[in-house]
């Protein structure tokens, strides 16, 4: 078929029309960000130098994957030709470019918010949700025009798979090195301040502070929207090789389907997005509710339009509804184990009384509890999902959960901009309600936060799972054989993969904190009148060590994940890489949530102490609560979050590489 006829055929001009709807509202929302008033002298001083230090690191940080690009695409090109190459390029590029304006948003609109926090909680939320919810809107939105554009031109799925593995290395760099950065960061201001020097959070004699500013920019926000726009387009492009297969009961509409059922989510997206921004309510909790209620059910009603009139096939809906319920509900079961408002926080935080040793061990139960209602819901989704639709309804399933994720990131990473303008206002001497305000913007984030990291993995499980159906296509299986030692062997390596990277994470921001921790004392040590407040710490020095570490630590595990797959699929074959993929997948989902839980458990333990409970601050239990925060940071803001990507990773590599394997 020709460009044109693609394009006006079975209704897939709407789908490019709602992605560049979307980015027009982005410049709609980042132009109203930018006339906001940034405050005064002393607040712009601060604003400069996170935004200085965060764009220090990404420039870094994208040279480093500007490196891999250059060395990559040629052997794509020789191995799989040149549409792959392409297709991983722009992929690549688009992912960059999303973290990248939603970074500039975020580092823009936390001194705004700090500003407008001075009024009211209802001026303050006016400026980080949009803030946060232009790396939502700009992640789907250049999805749909970077899918369009490249189906349109390359009308074969298989020749899109490119665009996925383009995606999903940018990712791994943005959520492991921004991940390492962050945490590095936190538990070196957090261990030497807090603990050694007993001053609080954010205050500006603490030479890491800055350094912790940026590490929310670079982590939380730019690291979330490539891992997100990595399960966007993995999942669609797996969605459509899937639907290859059934053209000759829906014709074009399988294929180009899917791509429609995502637009009808970012649609969603925006309506609820804007629901959030008109409401003027001093409550941000019931606000973001709000506005996800409203996305979920015009998702949910859109998709009964899209299986009834567009696929005629009703039965299909069942699989469309069923991914975002299971998304809603892990995520509110990762809420359940983390919120200082339920049993099991509360019982962590009692046990800090009896000290750290305690504190960690509850907390390692808590995680590992958790992980058994989101198995069993994803189960039940996959189960629903394949009986209405078979591997196709999984698929559909899996690009209805993540067609809202416009909303999902905006709402994770408008936090991090209430944490920056909460630690502008301390650093300022902004009035003490100005912090009360963004600290309780922040704790909104805090809680929301929870439930967008369960949605993330049930996200995550859900694209592995349709893109292990594409590889099983591509590569001829028909059926696995469990029995089989090559399969066995597969499920062995693969198990063990996310253990090894958790391992690689780890170590990561151990060594970078250590250096942080030893930079941190010196500064204290040699600054004459720096505790007392009289002289200004070297917070460019602290930005530096965190980003030399980071960009050095995250090669070797990235690398990993890149080489394991394609070793396996040509040494032992395509039954003993599909055994890896199974077992990446299922160990990768569970540690990804105990490791997150864990973290977010002993989080906001600590906060509970905090806020008067247990001896409050500088209490026995606040010191074992700090303890235990300070090892949950790198568990569910590094090694977490990246597990997501190694599993997707390594199914994209093996479905790239599934051509050459059956050759």
């Amino acid at each position: 078929m020709s460009f044109w006829s693609i394009l006006w055929s079975d209704l897939f001009w709407v789908v490019p029309l709602v992605g560049l709807a979307t980015l027009l509202v982005v410049w709609s929302y980042y132009r109203n960000i930018k006339k906001a008033d940034p405050g005064n002298e002393k607040m712009q001083e601060i604003h400069q130098a996170i935004r200085t230090g965060a764009f220090a690191f990404i420039r870094r940080e994208y040279t480093s994957v500007a490196w891999v690009l250059v060395i990559a695409a040629p052997i794509l090109f020789f191995t799989l030709g040149l549409p792959t190459m392409i297709t991983f390029l722009i992929g690549a590029l688009l992912s960059l470019l999303a973290g990248l304006i939603g970074m500039n948003a975020a580092t823009l609109a936390n001194v705004r918010t700090a500003h407008a926090a001075k009024k009211g909680a209802a001026e303050a939320i006016q400026i980080a949700f949009p803030a946060g919810a232009i790396m939502g809107l700009t992640v789907v939105g250049l999805n749909l025009v970077g899918i369009t554009v490249l189906y349109l031109i390359f009308p074969d799925p298989e020749l899109l798979t490119g665009y996925g593995l383009g995606s999903s290395l940018v990712a791994l760099f943005a959520r492991f090195g921004g991940g390492i950065f962050t945490k590095a960061a936190d538990v070196g201001a957090d261990l030497v301040g807090k603990i050694e020097e007993g001053i609080p959070e954010d205050d500006p004699r603490n030479p890491a502070v800055i350094a912790d500013n940026v590490g929310d920019n670079v982590g939380d926000v730019c690291g979330m929207g490539g891992d997100l726009f990595e399960s966007e387009a993995e999942v669609m492009v797996a969605a459509m090789a899937i639907g290859t297969t059934l053209t000759a009961r829906y014709g074009l509409k399988a294929i180009v389907g899917p791509v429609l059922l995502f637009a009808i989510g970012v649609f969603a997206s925006i309506v609820g997005i804007y629901y959030i921004k008109v409401r003027r309510s001093n409550n941000a909790y019931t606000a973001i509710n709000s506005g996800n209620y409203v996305t979920c059910a015009l998702a949910v009603l859109g998709g009964f339009f899209f299986t009834k009139f567009y696929l005629k096939d009703l039965s299909l809906f069942w699989a469309v509804m069923v991914g975002p319920v299971a998304g809603l509900l892990v995520g509110l079961a990762s809420e359940y184990y983390t919120s200082d408002e339920k049993k099991p926080v509360r019982f962590l935080a009692a046990s800090a009384q009896t000290g750290a040793a305690t504190t960690i061990i509850d907390g390692i139960a808590i995680g590992m509890k958790s992980t058994v209602i989101p198995i069993l819901v994803t189960a039940g989704a996959v189960l629903i999902a394949y009986r209405f639709g078979g591997f196709f309804g999984l698929a559909l399933s899996a690009v209805s959960m993540l067609s809202i994720s416009g909303i999902t990131i905006a709402v994770d990473a408008y936090g991090p901009v209430a944490d920056n303008a909460g630690g502008i206002a301390e650093m300022a001497g902004l009035p003490e309600h100005v912090r009360e305000v963004t600290d309780a913007l922040d704790s909104v984030g805090n809680s929301m936060a929870a439930v967008t990291k369960g949605f993330d993995i049930s996200a995550a499980a859900l694209t592995a799972l349709s893109l292990f159906a594409a590889y099983a296509s591509a590569a001829q299986l028909t059926s696995i054989d469990l029995l089989s030692p090559y399969v066995i062997i597969g499920l062995f390596i693969g198990g063990v993969l996310p253990f090894f990277f958790s391992a690689q994470a780890l170590d990561a921001v151990g060594r970078a904190a250590g250096f942080m921790i030893e930079e941190v004392r010196r500064q204290f040590r040699e600054i004459p009148g720096l505790r007392e407040g009289k002289a200004k710490p070297d917070y460019a020095r602290c930005v530096d060590i965190s980003t030399r570490v980071a960009l050095k630590e995250m090669i070797f595990p990235s690398l990993t994940a890149l080489v394991v797959p394609v070793v396996i699929g040509f040494t032992l074959g395509t039954e003993a890489l599909a055994g890896v993929l199974g077992g990446s997948l299922l160990t990768g989902m569970l540690m990804a949530l105990f490791l997150a839980n864990s973290g977010g458990a002993w989080d906001n333990a600590k906060k509970y102490i905090e806020a008067g409970n247990f001896g409050g601050k500088n209490s026995p239990a606040h010191e074992a609560a700090i303890i235990g925060d300070t090892v949950g940071d790198p568990c569910k803001d590094t090694a977490g979050p990246s597990l997501n990507i190694l599993f997707k990773l390594v199914e994209i590599v093996a479905l790239t590489i599934a051509p050459l394997l059956i050759r």
